[in-house]
């Protein structure tokens, strides 16, 4: 049975639409705001996710965008803009598939089960490499050339996320949103004693100028 999280802040639309799904033998987590999809989105369980843009609180690409931070979960995007450039920036920024409102649920349907047949396909990530590091995803554990690199669950998902995108500039508020999954103190200095300790445990195996401070701005990965 099939975990469907429809995030919708129009009532009609989202009863309507996990009612039928229902009537799919499907389970429906409905969210009325994107602020209350996240949420419900890291209590996990969801094998599919519909997104509505316009949302309250946090928008639907908002929303897409921090579940691509660190999840291939497929994702379509219901809305009511038909222009291409919508549609081709909405699929460059993650999702899977993009239907424009008003749909027919029957339609509907049949690409959630076009997106529910991919992903069963695809075995998931449980790797990460980056030059001399090699992250497990599952057991959340770090080895740096050849040498096991005891980390927190923090330090660690700071790591994944900059080894995810090693070209991309992440500002601290962009990691600690990401990693902390919450609103970003101005000034704060956690993301910069954490980055500190982390170089301190990557130091023994010479990886630690990995991580690259780019003044003013935030960090990011050395280019390999």
């Amino acid at each position: 049975m099939p975990c469907i999280l429809i995030v919708e802040d129009d009532t009609d639309i989202n009863n309507a639409t996990a009612e039928y799904l229902r009537r799919q033998g499907c389970q429906c987590i409905q969210a009325f705001s994107g602020t209350e999809g996240r949420l419900l989105w890291q209590a996990g369980g969801a094998d599919l996710l519909l997104v509505d843009l316009m949302l309250p609180g946090l928008s639907g690409g908002e929303l897409i965008a921090e579940i691509r931070r660190s999840s291939r979960t497929p994702v379509i995007v219901l809305s009511a803009k038909t222009e291409l450039s919508d549609k081709v920036e909405l699929l460059g920024l993650g999702a899977d598939d993009y239907l424009t409102k008003p749909y027919q649920l029957e339609e509907l349907w049949a690409r959630i089960l076009v997106q529910l047949r991919h992903a069963s396909a695809v075995p998931p990530e449980t790797a990460l490499h980056y030059q001399d590091w090699v992250l497990n995803l599952e057991e959340m554990t770090l080895t740096a050339a050849g040498q096991s690199v005891s980390l927190t669950a923090h330090e660690f998902r700071i790591v994944e996320l900059l080894a995810s995108r090693p070209k991309r500039v992440f500002t601290k508020q962009q990691i600690y949103e990401a990693v902390w999954q919450e609103e970003y103190a101005v000034e704060d200095k956690t993301i910069t004693v954490h980055i500190s300790n982390i170089r301190a445990k990557l130091r023994p195996s010479g990886t630690d100028g990995y991580i690259q401070t780019v003044w003013g701005i935030g960090f990011k990965l050395a280019e390999g």
